[in-house]
């Protein structure tokens, strides 16, 4: 299994090898070899910052000569005309890099500031926001730090760190005890110590949960009213995830219910980017 840092270097070659291939010809045939400048990152939206030491790993790894001075670092509250960072060094290393750390910086920063909304209306509450795998192929890894920025939590990171039953496991296992079960013996048999959790439809699936002792259950699709009832029915015998067309409007009536995590796709699947630009100074 690759580490982290090896997928964010495959990321970051990707992104160069997509965007300038076999050459920016543009900046090659009007920049000269040894022309050096600066260009600062200019905030044009308020959110929250996030993407600076990606966008430091961008520039060091196309160019590590160029120079970076960081004045706001990530998670921190920004707004229009604020200046994040200078970098000094190569003008072609500069305008070849300018797209790449763009890209990565407007979408975790979008991320991030979206993120801190929803947070933000559970205030005084114990609910904390999580993110899903309903990412970007290749950035997940990126927009999912962009959540932790943002102030929400990451639920799994793939398929890989958490035995997660949905319906259709339930459904193609033949019923949530065997899931369980068959999970169990999975992980025994592998020498794996993941959490498991179980995704109910109805009272009965909660209480088959229940007796399976799983650490988690994820309420889908349940109405703030049925929320409430599972909540006392569960008391405190389980994590409770909250999951299923849960809107901003919606999410502190999940949280009063009682739950400990809503998780939200809109977080990473819809998300817009925060405005910014990077220009010479």
């Amino acid at each position: 299994m690759k580490t982290r840092e090896q997928l964010i270097d495959e990321l970051i070659d990707l992104s160069f090898a997509e965007d300038v291939g076999d050459g920016d010809h543009t900046t090659l045939s009007t920049i000269p070899e040894n022309e050096t400048g600066k260009q600062q990152l200019i905030i044009k939206e308020e959110g929250i910052l996030a993407g600076v030491d990606i966008a430091r790993k961008v520039f060091e790894k196309f160019d590590p000569s160029l120079k970076m001075t960081v004045f706001i670092n990530d998670g921190e509250h920004v707004k229009p005309g604020d200046v994040a960072f200078v970098v000094e060094g190569k003008v072609r290393s500069l305008l070849q890099t300018e797209r790449t750390m763009l890209n990565i910086m407007q979408r975790m920063s979008g991320i991030a500031t979206t993120t801190a909304r929803y947070q933000d209306k559970l205030k005084g509450l114990k609910t904390k926001v999580l993110d899903t795998r309903k990412t970007t192929p290749g950035m997940r890894l990126l927009e999912k730090d962009a959540v932790k920025i943002g102030g929400g939590m990451n639920h799994r990171i793939g398929l890989f760190d958490m035995i997660l039953i949905k319906d259709n496991h339930v459904d193609f296992a033949g019923g949530i005890p065997q899931a369980v079960s068959a999970a169990r013996k999975y992980l025994q048999e592998n020498g794996k110590d993941l959490k498991i959790e179980v995704e109910v439809r109805n009272t009965d699936e909660i209480n088959q949960a229940l007796e399976c002792n799983v650490d988690r259950i994820m309420l889908d699709n349940f109405t703030p009213e049925r929320t409430r009832e599972a909540v006392k029915l569960i008391n405190g015998r389980a994590e409770i995830e909250s999951s299923g067309g849960i809107t901003i409007d919606t999410l502190r009536d999940y949280a009063e219910a009682g739950v400990d995590f809503i998780s939200v796709g809109a977080l990473t699947h819809s998300v817009k980017g925060l405005d910014m630009s990077f220009k010479a100074c």
